[in-house]
């Protein structure tokens, strides 16, 4: 019997934070649905070989998946400024389901959040849509040749046509390497957005195990791929001007179809461009490591693009100070270590009021990383929290 799936099955399955103080504290469904087994649907794990470009696309046989970009800019006053853009996927319906395409029939759900960070100042939006699985036209969608992810006007898409239609041997036949994002958002403090130009300045990177990331000791997971070395160019619209910006991006893409064991209650995660040119990508997920531990993993990035998968037990993170916002703690400064980098960094938001508050409710903001002993700068990037 096919599901009668709504909206809030959606915001359900996304939700980054479950239900506030509506959640019952002994719930143990999984973190908003996201441990519910998997079922019809194709599961992620060890073994699965990551194929490009056609990976860069939907994979409507599993439950969920993202597109994901975060970037650390500069105005042309040389102020910092923060941007996000997400487009996240969940399937209606298992593959063995599914409707045959029509024009009523839809089989995914899409949800999109963009958001634009300067100073004190955070404008969020969000929008949603429908599709099948069988339609590239859609309201909303991802494909991969050439690369486009979109919904409604919202869109991250190639500059590149063709496969060939690049000088770069190394990136032939994959037309991700040079992307547009272009997203705005009328709103009643004279609107927001961007254009930007995104450059690939290194090679995709795969974590975990050669692209299968573990995310708990039961062995759920994701399939998990980064562009960590984004050169982004362009403008940017902040309260109704315009200016000019420039600095690093940061793209993750995975999808699942049980990303987490039924413990778990939320993750932190960072992704930070440093200034050695080493990149770090790190998280916890609160539960479901051995014991009723937390569960940590992440993946050490040479300049070159070469990738050191790190185990729980080489990552440190302890939260040092936490500030009130939207009406609980958050833990806004962190002591994060990675011994075999030689790394001790204090990772601190100089603005705590980054809550995106959407219709599924997270914190998202950009972050500075300075050496825990001296306080000397060592690096930029971005910081997500979940489940608080």
């Amino acid at each position: 019997m096919k599901r009668i799936v709504t909206w809030a099955t959606l915001l359900a399955m996304f939700s980054l934070v479950g239900c506030g103080d509506e959640t019952p504290p002994t719930q143990t469904a999984g973190f908003a649905g996201l441990g519910e087994e998997a079922g019809d649907f194709a599961q992620a794990h060890d073994g699965i070989t990551l194929r490009f470009p056609e990976d860069h696309a939907a994979h409507p046989d599993y439950r969920i998946e993202w597109w994901y970009l975060t970037a650390n800019l500069e105005d042309e006053r040389g102020e910092p400024l923060g941007l996000q853009w997400t487009l996240f996927r969940q399937a209606l319906t298992s593959p063995k389901e599914r409707p045959a395409p029509g024009p009523w029939a839809a089989d995914q759900l899409w949800m999109a959040h963009m958001a634009v960070s300067q100073g004190e100042t955070h404008r969020v939006a969000e929008r949603f849509a429908r599709s099948h699985s069988a339609d590239e036209e859609g309201q909303a969608g991802a494909m991969a040749e050439p690369f486009r992810a979109w919904i409604d006007h919202w869109q991250l898409a190639s500059h590149i046509e063709t496969p060939d239609d690049t000088s770069d041997e190394a990136n032939a036949g994959d037309t991700f390497t040079e992307l547009q994002l272009t997203a705005h958002q009328d709103d009643e403090h004279g609107g927001f957005g961007y254009d930007l130009a995104l450059t690939a300045e290194g090679p995709l990177v795969l974590h975990g195990a050669a692209g299968f990331s573990q995310k708990s000791a039961d062995g759920q997971g994701s399939m998990y791929y980064s562009q960590p070395f984004w050169r982004v160019e362009g403008e940017v619209t902040l309260d109704g001007e315009t200016r000019a910006v420039s600095g690093r991006g940061w793209l993750d893409r995975e999808w699942s179809s049980q990303l987490l064991g039924p413990e778990q209650r939320g993750w932190d995660w960072f992704s930070l461009h440093l200034a050695s040119g080493h990149k770090l990508m790190a998280f916890q997920l609160r539960g479901g490591g051995e014991g009723g531990s937390d569960y940590r993993s992440g993946t050490w990035i040479s300049p070159e693009g070469e990738p050191t998968a790190l185990a729980t037990d080489e990552i440190g993170l302890t939260p040092l100070e936490s500030r009130r916002v939207a009406g609980r703690e958050v833990p806004t400064r962190w002591r994060l270590t990675i011994p075999r980098a030689g790394l001790d960094l204090s990772v601190d938001a100089p603005h705590a009021e980054r809550w995106m508050d959407t219709s599924v409710a997270y914190w998202e903001g950009e972050v500075i990383a300075r050496d825990a002993d001296s306080g000397e700068n060592r690096g930029i990037g971005y910081l997500e929290m979940t489940g608080y």
